[in-house]
């Protein structure tokens, strides 16, 4: 299988699916204990929550799951949040702390020099490509990074997770009419709370690729998964009535993107 799967469009708009993938190869799988096999940190639907919401839009999704490596992590592995609890660029535990491989199964530094050539870099060197393709075409593109999670992870942050979790590195990965677009949108959708750059302020993706001076703005939204699943366990049931609810507000965001490009480029340093 490969670990990419890209579909190309015309639009400004490129969508980063890391971690909908739950591939893993049969050798790896082996190594997971019961918990580990459960899969249960990966951003359950999220492509098929995004799925036509607008048109000739760029994805770029990895297949293979997080746990085998994750895509969204600085391939030197430096935490993206010194200081705070999280998960590494192979995971060692899930999101609440608990093992995922078998006692003495776990990944060492080869394992990760090996999963880094064969998944990370060539996920990320089709999105370098995408994102080339689609500056080329209109002078700037808008890598918009698509993520959810439960909305309750005591081991990650405390309480509830807000709705809508916009991620642009404190303003250093996109224009500023790109943050304040999203988050008005957000802000205005009726029973949803919103934060900016709160407990997620956008993975490695986002800080690695939003260089809004060379005209590649870069936002990651983490949505709350209570938002469009039926129940936050197994089995992550897709909910089509929640789904419906949150789409045209994920949608407005795209569209109002897609239709800032033209000043991002006029307005380009």
């Amino acid at each position: 299988m490969s670990p990419v799967e890209v579909v190309q469009g015309s639009s400004p708009i490129i969508l980063g699916l890391p971690h909908t993938g739950t591939h893993v190869p049969e050798e790896i799988a082996a190594r997971l204990n019961e918990e580990g096999r459960k899969l249960r940190d990966t951003d359950w639907h999220v492509d098929t929550l995004y799925r036509g919401l607008l048109a000739d839009v760029t994805t770029v999704r990895a297949t293979f799951h997080r746990y085998v490596i994750d895509p969204n992590r600085d391939p030197s592995g430096r935490s993206l949040y010194p200081g705070q609890n999280t998960t590494g660029l192979v995971p060692l535990t899930d999101f609440d702390d608990q093992p995922i491989w078998k006692k003495g199964e776990e990944p060492g530094e080869t394992d990760v020099a090996a999963r880094l050539a064969a998944f990370h870099r060539p996920y990320h060197a089709a999105l370098e490509g995408e994102i080339a393709r689609v500056r080329a075409l209109h002078g700037v593109a808008i890598l918009y990074d698509c993520h959810s999670i439960r909305s309750r992870c005591p081991f990650l942050f405390e309480g509830v997770l807000p709705d809508f979790n916009i991620g642009t590195d404190n303003g250093r990965s996109c224009a500023p009419q790109v943050e304040a677009a999203a988050a008005e949108i957000c802000s205005r959708a009726a029973g949803y709370a919103s934060v900016v750059n709160g407990r997620f302020r956008g993975g490695w993706t986002t800080r690695h690729y939003g260089r809004p001076a060379d005209g590649v703005h870069a936002i990651q939204m983490e949505l709350a998964q209570s938002t469009y699943l039926a129940s936050e366990s197994l089995p992550f049931a897709y909910d089509e009535t929640r789904a419906a609810r949150l789409r045209p507000h994920l949608a407005a965001i795209l569209e109002r993107l897609a239709a800032l490009a033209p000043s991002l480029k006029e307005n380009k340093p």
